[in-house]
């Protein structure tokens, strides 16, 4: 089972027991967070897919660490103009160990669902 859950700006796919590199968070390491923007959950034939999110669907994690990616080398130059800029930039993510996949049906819409049949 995965999830596919949007934080960040960006779109991550999540499988319980692994971890993910994530856009830096605020939280501190050891802390518990929830992600409750999930746009797909598979599971077999039992997937969901959400318009635009899955209702009461959840990821739970921990944080693991803050840290820098690896540098990358910007470098900018016009040519015949004697232009020249290099620039190095190092992306800080926070890496989330998912704990856990809630994929609850909310019953409120189960029952909406059964009302609307019977009109």
């Amino acid at each position: 089972m995965y999830a596919i859950v949007e934080t960040g700006g960006k779109q991550y796919k999540l499988e319980e027991g692994r971890y993910v590199d994530i856009e830096l968070l605020d939280n501190n390491v050891n802390d518990k967070v929830t992600f409750d923007k999930v746009v797909m959950l598979v599971n077999g034939k039992k997937s969901k897919v959400g318009t635009p999110y899955v209702d009461s669907a959840t990821v739970e994690g921990t944080i693991v660490k803050h840290d820098k990616a690896k540098k990358i080398i910007v470098f900018k130059q016009r040519p015949k103009k004697g232009y020249r800029k290099k620039q190095g930039h190092r992306q800080q993510f926070t890496r989330v160990m998912i704990n856990k996949i809630n994929a609850k049906a909310s019953k409120k819409a189960a029952s909406d669902t059964n009302e609307a049949g019977e009109e």
